[in-house]
């Protein structure tokens, strides 16, 4: 059976489409499975559905394509077979104008393929079904939507807390119903939370019973209790996992764990199991001698569960190109999860939950992006160097005296302006992380963020970013000062990224830094701190009022004022070239 092209809405519950009164529909054949979804609602009087079908709907006919002698032949046998095939998820038929009443033939047929039908009255029309369905679809959304924007502001309300890994994964285990943990680099379990996997679910107890029958000796047992667990397998909704698993598991899922195309097959479970498994082996009593060798290796369900999960985080953990980011499986009726967090060092959220709703995947995300910014603090040591510099400064030690704690080499200040969205803490971090340091203080409403000389920054979506030169830790504050020029300047340009600019040889060199110095301080003494930094700017941007006023976030009119009276103080034509040169040497000269 294909699989169905899911759309972004959530699926309706057959059974809350039959307690719609309004609509009056019975369900006439097929099975009753409360677990029965619909994703959409179409009507077709094909013969044949099969090319216009997707997966998925309810297919709804009047029985306008049947034949007068459909009754005597095969035709109502493969007119559903074609539905079942192409992943249709039930059958609507209305009564009137053409039959007044529902073909037993295509009942029968149902029945043996195992296809919900429904019996629609005359009153109800086919648009009206559709129309209700698309507004259980709306009802679900919404309940969805304020599922998720519920759980993101649990979720970031944990991150705050005193142990926020942990308050994480816990509020993300109570809202998903099920197990959160965090692995390690090296895929040890580092934090967990919530209902460890016991493996309770429908297929855990056909694994059971088959264990049991095995051990009893009693084949017939076993042959049922293997075509259970295989019926509760094909019952599930289709699961996405990812390219990069090795095989597919065997009839007995439960047995099964993921696997990874690099991963060693003799590790897994279904491995193990496939090797005891011959031509002539009936599949439910393959899958009741895999339950009942796990259940003689001493591993219960539970078992099973921890190890598939282990095994799917093993998948998305980064090892190269091509590495998934995320992956999904099923073991012993539990639906598992993988993530690997941004960080890029290794970590992976990993979810086992007995059952999988609408917006898991969603709630699951927001939690991997936070426990990203989190278990940034715990790489090599690196949190607690910092808290060593800091404590150090807070001492009175001198910053190039505790700089080599937190790396050698030259820096970088890169000061950041957020475009559009409010500079909060998460929005710093996030900063940070993209680029490359957790070195990141959040000011009024710049970012600041000190960054190793050989991380060469780069724009950022929705971020002005100003860079300075490369510094030792003693020209810090010289850095910082330049960085925030640079900033100035990308917004008057409104440019990304500005760079401080980097010394190349010119006339300036000829002089010595102290006579040059000395010329500075004397040349622009008459002007107050303000006065001078607006001149500079001022000189920067070519004589841009406009400019200037953005860059310095004030009104043009201050500009002009200012620089009228930059003038009259020093006593000089501002509209002279060999001036605004002096000038600018000056100024150039005078913030070293």
């Amino acid at each position: 059976m294909p699989d169905p092209a899911v759309p972004p809405t959530p699926p309706v519950a057959l059974s809350a489409l039959l307690a719609r009164e309004d609509l009056g529909l019975r369900q006439i054949a097929g099975p009753k499975d409360t677990n029965t979804v619909i994703h959409w609602a179409h009507t077709s009087e094909m013969a044949d559905p099969y090319p216009y079908l997707l997966g998925g709907e309810l297919l709804l006919s009047a029985g306008v394509h049947i034949p007068e002698a459909a009754g005597s032949g095969t035709y109502f046998d493969d007119y559903v077979s074609r539905i079942v095939a192409a992943g249709g998820a039930a059958l609507g038929f209305g009564l009137a104008p053409v039959h007044d009443t529902v073909p037993r033939a295509l009942v029968e047929a149902c029945d043996t393929y195992e296809l919900p039908l429904l019996e629609v009255p005359p009153q109800t029309t086919f648009s009206g079904v559709a129309r209700a369905v698309w507004q259980l679809m709306a009802q679900a959304r919404h309940a969805e939507l304020r599922r998720v924007t519920e759980a993101q502001q649990s979720l970031a309300a944990a991150a705050s807390r005193p142990d926020p890994v942990r308050a994480v994964l816990r509020q993300l285990a109570q809202r998903t119903g099920g197990w959160a943990v965090l692995y390690g680099p090296e895929g040890a379990e580092t934090a967990s939370a919530g209902r460890a996997p016991d493996g309770q679910g429908p297929q855990a107890a056909a694994a059971g019973r088959a264990a049991e029958a095995m051990a009893a000796g009693r084949p017939a047992e076993i042959a049922a209790a293997g075509r259970a667990a295989e019926a509760t397998t094909a019952r599930q909704a289709p699961e996405t996992t990812t390219a990069r698993q090795a095989a597919e598991t065997t009839t007995a899922r439960q047995a099964a764990e993921t696997t990874a195309a690099r991963q060693a097959p003799e590790t897994t479970a279904a491995g193990r199991a496939a090797e005891t498994t011959t031509a002539g082996q009936a599949p439910e009593t393959t899958a009741a001698r895999q339950a009942a060798e796990i259940a003689a290796a001493g591993r219960g369900p539970g078992d099973v569960v921890r190890g598939a999960l282990a095994g799917l985080a093993a998948v998305v953990r980064p090892s190269g190109p091509g590495t998934p980011t995320s992956a999904t499986d099923t073991a012993a009726g539990t639906h598992l999860a993988a993530y690997a967090l941004g960080a890029g060092q290794g970590f992976v959220l990993g979810v086992a939950a007995p059952h999988r709703d609408t917006g898991d995947h969603t709630i699951a995300s927001v939690a991997a992006v936070l426990l990203s910014l989190l278990t940034g603090e715990h790489q090599s040591g690196s949190g607690a160097a910092r808290s060593s510099a800091l404590v150090r400064l807070l001492l009175g030690a001198e910053p190039e005296a505790v700089a080599p704690l937190l790396g050698s080499g030259d820096w970088l200040v890169v000061h950041g302006s957020p475009d559009a969205q409010p500079c909060d803490p998460v929005a710093a971090a996030a900063l940070g992380a993209a680029l490359g340091s957790p070195l990141v203080d959040l000011a009024r409403d710049v970012v600041r963020v000190l960054v190793p000389a050989d991380r060469e920054p780069a724009p950022q979506p929705g971020w002005t970013l100003g860079v300075s030169a490369p510094a030792t830790a003693r020209d810090w504050p010289a850095a910082d000062t330049q960085a925030a020029r640079a900033l100035s300047r990308a917004r008057a340009t409104r440019a990304p990224l500005h760079r401080h600019g980097t010394h190349r040889a010119a006339l300036t060199d000829l002089l010595s830094p102290g006579d040059a110095e000395a010329h500075a301080r004397a040349l622009l003494a008459p002007l107050t701190p303000p006065l001078a930094e607006t001149l500079r700017t001022w000189l920067s941007l070519h004589g841009s009022w406009d400019r200037t006023a953005v860059a310095l976030a004030v009104h043009r009119n201050t500009v002009r004022q200012r620089i009228a009276r930059c003038a009259a103080l020093l006593g000089t034509d501002l509209d002279d070239p060999d001036v605004r040169m002096e000038l600018w040497f000056a100024l150039r000269h005078g913030e070293r």
